[in-house]
């Protein structure tokens, strides 16, 4: 066995992140490791590459007992990883990327004919040809993981970890990845593979290994398991129970609907988003259902303007529409609440007040001037209506607690009043209490005809909330579920059978 993890725990702040996780590899093997968000994943990788540092178990590579204590020390093993954000120098040339930190010297000097002929060299046993000189900015996505993989095979590693490595790459420059792990497997080097796209392990793997809450919950051949068993590992729920609920039971008493809001007709921003097809009616919530990487996400961004749309087309009230950003999504009646609270929502440093009326403040200004004493009924208003508990709205944002930074979030885009409001995992790091009002808040806004595309990890929040359900794989919209009667097992099958000829659309 090439490595052997056993055993592992990892705790941040008295939080367990790793209860007892392990992994085996083999020589020359491609072993996936799969999982959801919080699954433990990257934690326990890092603590393979010596970025963490264990709270127990043990680490066995190449038949020696290890205790890596940082990248370089894992790298000078045999261990190298690739990232899904590229850890390479752009402006730099191929061979400067392929050869940095171990150039080949004389006297003290690089000898770059020398590193030119190395990166040739293992670039051909890919198959690959280009101009190890140019910088390698010029060059495509695929071509600098290609590089990278370069990298790490010229630092004769053993074991390559591949962290979602195929995220921004089109299907022709993923077979081409393929075949550079297939030539890797050949030659001995054993590979990692991290990602979320189910079909591709079919594809290239050998063995998958799925985490749970930080456990390892199975490990077994590809050729020996389904999808339906791995997304069931993955979500906690039992395969037979999925299997029973069948696929035949979707759908059920159709809700009334209003009139049509918007629709989509086949959008696509590219390989993360490439079809997807929507109706959403006036007070009806519509949920995308999905494991992480099906372009859930990427469909709330193109529905609001944040990506440009490349194919496809989308309707309001009949009328073709094209937003040119999300100042154009917000005019035409549309708000947005991003999944990264952090990243993409707060600003930490802003009051509540500043925080809130933020998408509102070209309404609330005249000849430059900002009316203060609206700002404040406003921001008085959404603290009542959502409980929102802060000692005052001056108070910084940064002092709240994630749910009441979260009900200020949503109250900055119901204070748009827009008819439709697109909620990315709108629940996501608040407590129970917070949820539940929260919920209960969207429910009362889509009850005066209003309309929600509900984006959620959680299947129940999903399966209770939603009415209609659209099922997405890959970046596309597979099956679309009706409630009453859809349930949490039935959308699991869903997924699993995501071709989209056994889940039949219920309706358009």
């Amino acid at each position: 066995m090439l490595l052997t993890m056993a055993g592992i725990d990892k705790a941040f702040g008295g939080v367990p992140a790793l209860r007892g996780a392990g992994i085996e590899i083999s020589p020359g093997e491609v072993h996936a490791l799969i999982g959801q968000n919080g699954a433990g994943k990257s934690t326990l990788i890092k603590i393979l590459t010596g970025v963490y540092k264990r709270d127990a178990g043990s680490v066995r590579f190449d038949g020696v007992e290890r205790e890596l204590t940082s990248p370089r020390a894992a790298q000078d093993i045999g261990i190298a990883t690739i990232y899904q954000e590229l850890n390479l120098v752009p402006l730099r040339s191929v061979t400067e990327n392929v050869v940095m930190g171990y150039e080949p010297k004389r006297f003290g000097l690089v000898q770059w004919r020398e590193a030119n002929r190395r990166t040739r060299d293992v670039l051909s046993r890919f198959g690959i040809s280009l101009d190890v000189t140019e910088q390698l900015g010029n060059y495509s996505t695929a071509i600098q993981q290609l590089v990278a993989i370069a990298r790490a095979v010229s630092l004769e590693s053993k074991l390559v970890i591949m962290d979602e490595p195929t995220s921004s790459l089109d299907a022709s420059e993923v077979e081409v990845l393929f075949g550079v792990i297939r030539e890797l497997k050949r030659q001995g080097v054993a590979v990692l593979y991290v990602s979320h796209f189910l079909d591709e392990l079919f594809e290239v793997c050998d063995r998958v290994t799925v985490m749970r809450d930080g456990q390892t919950v199975t490990s077994r051949d590809i050729e020996a398991t389904s999808k339906l068993e791995l997304i069931a590992d993955m979500l906690g729920r039992n395969k037979d129970d999925v299997e029973a609920e069948g696929m035949t039971e979707f759908g059920g008493a159709e809700a009334k609907r209003g009139a049509i809001r918007l629709q989509a007709n086949g959008i696509s921003t590219g390989p993360r988003l490439s079809e997807l097809n929507l109706t959403l009616h006036e007070g009806e919530i519509v949920g995308l259902g999905g494991l992480l990487g099906a372009g859930r996400t990427e469909a709330a961004r193109a529905l609001f303007g944040v990506d440009d749309i490349v194919k496809g087309s989308m309707e309001m009230a009949g009328s073709k529409i094209q937003f040119s950003g999300p100042g154009d999504a917000i005019s035409a009646g549309l708000g947005f609440l991003a999944e990264d609270r952090k990243a993409e929502g707060i600003v930490p440093d802003m009051s509540v007040r500043e925080n809130l009326t933020l998408a509102l403040l070209p309404k609330l200004t005249t000849r430059g001037q900002i009316s203060f004493a609206k700002e404040r009924e406003i921001v008085e208003r959404y603290i009542r209506a959502l409980g929102i508990k802060t000692a005052d709205m001056d108070q910084p944002i940064r002092e709240l607690s994630g749910g009441n930074q979260q009900k200020v979030l949503l109250a900055r885009w119901l204070a748009t009043e827009p008819d439709i409001l697109i909620l990315d995992e709108p629940t996501r790091g608040v407590d129970v209490g917070a949820k539940r009002e929260i919920q209960a808040f969207v429910r009362d806004y889509v009850a005066k005809g209003f309309s929600v595309v509900l984006i959620s990890s959680e299947f129940e929040e999903i399966v209770e909330g939603a009415d209609r359900i659209i099922v997405m794989h890959e970046g596309r919209s597979v099956s679309e579920l009706t409630n009453p009667g859809v349930t949490e097992n039935m959308l699991v099958n869903a997924l699993a059978n995501n071709e989209g000829g056994e889940a039949a659309w219920n309706s358009q």
